[in-house]
């Protein structure tokens, strides 16, 4: 079947370690544990994604290395078209990140053969573009080549959605009248208004900024505060589900993958953000970003505290 969802961005080998808190400037602390694990919050939507019910192709690239090939093998376990998943002569993008006991991240990434994605790239396969219902773009590969999918995607109709990180600047302005979607959270939302953003007033306040530069809808993702949707007529807020958070690495990536997910199966949008609110819930309640990932049948099966 051609895929429904299209996801174009980043693979990244996760390199992780669990430490008490995360280390101050020259400090050296003893951390619990380390781990490889599969990630890129491009290849970790496509995961969450085909997971949570579509079918799902990624367009990426990764390093001739051992990196790449479990990269790729990670997606292809997954039942995900990684046809357009190409291999180039760099090394494989990597992700450091130390999760503290209170289950916050830090993060710094090298991009590695995720710079390889250039605009000829999306060109190359839009063939994948043409069958697809839904496509997303994150912002760890080039921002040339993901303005020129974004409206590749809207040239060909497609629901586009846009989750914008990392970010630490506007958006390119004619970026946005090609967003469908625009999914924030609330750091992202900061920096993408110039607006603070610490509370729900605050994130409607920034959201509606949002709309008035050209974004279609905006979610601005919360954490534990739940999902706030604004559609330039109005705001909805979601509230979260209650669980124990473990490690919030990915949750964000699984909201996205459950959303689109939901979005491809023809659910509506309130049925989606509760979906993708699911999803991500779970998620946190494991360590890992692709292991913390759960399936179309967990949230299905998931019951309110």
């Amino acid at each position: 079947m051609p895929a429904n969802v299209v996801v174009i961005g980043s693979l990244n080998m996760d390199l992780v370690t669990r430490a008490p808190r995360l280390p101050r400037g020259g400090e050296t602390l003893i951390g619990h544990s380390f781990a490889t694990v599969s990630g890129g919050k491009g290849a970790n939507q496509a995961v969450a994604a085909a997971r949570l019910g579509a079918q799902v192709a990624m367009i990426g690239c990764v390093g001739h290395d051992d990196y790449g090939v479990r990269l790729r093998d990670a997606l292809l376990a997954e039942d995900i078209d990684c046809q357009a998943v190409s291999v180039v002569e760099d090394s494989s993008g990597v992700a450091l990140i130390v999760v503290d006991d209170n289950s916050q991240n830090a993060i710094v990434i090298v991009a590695g053969a995720n710079g390889a994605m250039t605009p000829a790239v999306i060109e190359r396969f839009d063939a994948i573009l043409q069958a697809a219902d839904v496509v997303i773009c994150q912002l760890e590969i080039p921002d040339a080549t993901v303005g020129h999918a974004l409206k590749r995607a809207r040239e060909l109709g497609k629901t586009v959605i846009l989750n914008p990180a990392p970010v630490s600047r506007p958006l390119p302005a004619d970026w946005f009248a090609a967003i469908d979607y625009l999914i924030p959270n609330e750091s992202e939302a900061a920096a993408l208004s110039g607006l603070a953003v610490d509370s729900l007033q605050s994130a409607e306040t920034a959201a509606s900024q949002l709309i008035a530069m050209g974004a279609g809808k905006v979610i601005v993702t919360l954490g534990a505060q739940g999902s706030l949707f604004a559609n330039g007529k109005g705001f909805e807020h979601f509230p979260a589900p209650t669980v124990k958070a473990v490690d919030t690495t990915a949750a964000g990536d699984t909201f996205v993958g459950g959303f689109a997910a939901a979005l491809a199966s023809g659910k509506s949008e309130a049925e989606a953000i509760r979906y993708g609110q699911i999803a991500a819930a779970l998620s946190v309640t494991r360590a890992g970003a692709q292991p913390s990932i759960p399936t179309m049948s967990e949230v299905q099966a998931f019951r309110p505290a």
